[in-house]
């Protein structure tokens, strides 16, 4: 896929992977860039000017995946801005950060709501904008997560929806074929505010550097590698269905 003069939008667009994702597609041609966002305002727009500035069409567009007339609104301003979308990229996401062990600590209205993000989100975005995938033979990448493999991460709900996020990955891929590609990346520990919001500044250092000894690669994953797999699955043309692992090799040594 040549992404030069193409349209991207990108969900949770204004920080970490988003926006490295966001700025990775413009510096690879995209003339539009959405930028997606449902609290982050400030950021969003931010990253929609640095875009901007480097000579990108770019918009921060309001919408909470977990609101199916939310997204739907976008996307008809998206197309009626920008006539076409050709790529979608998944990354809006949520969790909660309860242990494993702590099952009442996990309420079912915690657990929904996750799954509604993480999953019923990226489907509602699919959703909205399949017509125009498959009228410009586009490209969707959902960024999943290691807590799809393994039983490890914030929570039991995260990781039971990035499961599920791998499982619609493949679905779609089916059902919007031959038109459509649909492919995943499942990062390890990357390098974001969400991990510092999630352990705080010197719990994530320390955390990252502990990990580093286990990882073959001994580097902690930053936004833009998790941004060179996107842009490498989107290059892809004959490869859909996937999901490409970005740990630095650690899911070798489990």
């Amino acid at each position: 896929m040549d992404l030069r003069d193409t349209v991207a939008v990108v969900t949770g667009g204004g920080t970490g992977i988003g926006r490295a994702t966001a700025l990775a597609l413009a510096r690879a041609g995209a003339r539009g860039v959405v930028v997606n966002y449902s609290r982050s305002a400030e950021d969003a727009e931010a990253t929609a000017g640095e875009l901007t500035a480097s000579g990108c069409e770019a918009v921060a567009e309001r919408a909470d995946v977990g609101d199916d007339e939310q997204v739907r609104a976008m996307a008809r301003r998206v197309l009626e801005r920008f006539g076409r979308v050709d790529v979608l990229v998944n990354n809006a996401a949520t969790t909660f950060r309860v242990a494993h062990e702590d099952l009442d600590g996990l309420t079912d209205e915690a657990f929904a709501h996750v799954l509604d993000v993480n999953v019923l989100g990226p489907f509602r975005v699919v959703r909205a904008f399949a017509a125009d995938l498959r009228d410009a033979r586009g490209a969707v990448v959902n960024i999943a997560s290691i807590s799809a493999y393994r039983a490890g991460g914030s929570s039991i709900a995260y990781g039971v929806s990035k499961a599920a996020l791998l499982q619609l990955t493949r679905n779609l891929a089916v059902a919007l074929a031959p038109e459509v590609r649909v492919n995943s990346v499942a990062p390890g520990t990357v390098a974001t505010r969400w991990q510092t919001d999630l352990r705080g500044e010197e719990g994530f250092a320390e955390w990252a550097r502990a990990e580093r000894e286990t990882v073959p690669l001994r580097r902690t994953s930053e936004p833009e590698h998790v941004a060179q797999a996107v842009l490498g699955l989107l290059a892809m043309d004959q490869v859909t269905g996937e999901a490409v692992i970005l740990d630095g090799g650690k899911h070798v040594t489990y």
